[in-house]
């Protein structure tokens, strides 16, 4: 058992557009800037009681934890409850219930009049502003977004800690084929150096984000998220605008996702099992060369 080599993501209160572009946009470089918010509505307002007051007796889907295991769906949630019940479980307990991708045009979008769009050079794909909420034991797995997009994620009320890892960095990280995740039984938290040893090379950036706080995350990047208590975060999202990683969002999206989900529903565990050995084989394969 051990840890990952990481280093801190940079840390700023204020960037230009001009600064932004040249020295994290075009060099694909994450970054934490602090004072991005603090203009907005939303910076004042938004807390779990400010969404709790909203919420109604809307239902929403819960995930937790566990991972997906043979036919069930990945996007199949392990509950249903009303948001407002929910919201009251993050302020008074941990719990490793979270929502995946509330798209607020759809289910609240009077939270827009809360927030602007960044004028900081990315091209934000405005029909899809989404919020993500978790406790104090939920954990997002290790993945990077199937549509690569350059991402501007928000957070507040309350702690989070991302760990990033570059596109660079998957030949360490046991990526899990004709998927957009590591394998599920590595712990990330306390990873174990014999069992998987390429990860002792995988280097990562870490981020500690309270509220108000901006974390760009360029395309492809892994990104693995703790909650550390409950709150919510917002992602903002930019289509990647480089013609290879475009066409390879087209690839992953319409082509790799079908795919997987086919036969993921006729072989079920078998597939799944598979796709892990043969992570496990690649992985080791590339180490070996290296």
């Amino acid at each position: 058992m051990g840890t990952f080599k990481t280093s801190a993501v940079p840390v700023l209160e204020h960037i230009s557009k001009k600064d932004f572009i040249q020295h994290y946009y075009k060099p694909q470089k994450p970054v934490l800037i602090k004072g991005l918010t603090k203009n907005w509505p939303a910076f004042k307002k938004w807390s779990l009681d400010y969404i709790q007051d909203k919420a109604g007796d809307q239902i929403v889907p819960l995930y937790n934890n566990e991972p997906a295991k043979d036919k069930q769906s990945v996007y199949a949630p392990v509950k249903e409850m009303k948001l407002k019940d929910y919201i009251e479980i993050l302020k008074t307990e941990p719990t490793d219930l979270r929502i995946f991708f509330y798209e607020i045009l759809k289910k609240m979008p009077e939270l827009t009049k809360d927030f602007t769009y960044p004028d900081i050079g990315l091209k934000f794909f405005k029909k899809l502003p989404a919020l993500f909420f978790g406790g104090g034991a939920s954990k997002v797995f290790m993945h990077y977004d199937i549509d690569l997009p350059d991402s501007m994620h928000f957070h507040f009320d309350g702690h989070k800690h991302v760990t990033l890892f570059s596109p660079e960095q998957t030949k360490y990280l046991y990526r899990v084929p004709y998927s957009i995740h590591n394998l599920e039984s590595i712990d990330m938290d306390n990873p174990d150096f014999e069992k998987y040893p390429a990860l002792k090379r995988a280097e990562g950036i870490t981020a500690e984000m309270a509220h108000g706080d901006a974390l760009f995350m360029p395309s492809g990047y892994w990104h693995y998220i703790k909650y550390l208590d409950g709150g919510f975060s917002m992602t903002l999202r930019a289509l990647p605008r480089h013609p290879k990683r475009f066409a390879n969002m087209l690839y992953n999206v319409l082509i790799m996702r079908n795919f997987d989900n086919f036969t993921r529903k006729y072989w079920g565990q078998k597939w799944l099992d598979y796709k892990d050995e043969l992570a496990i084989k690649r992985t080791h394969k590339n180490l070996n060369n290296i």
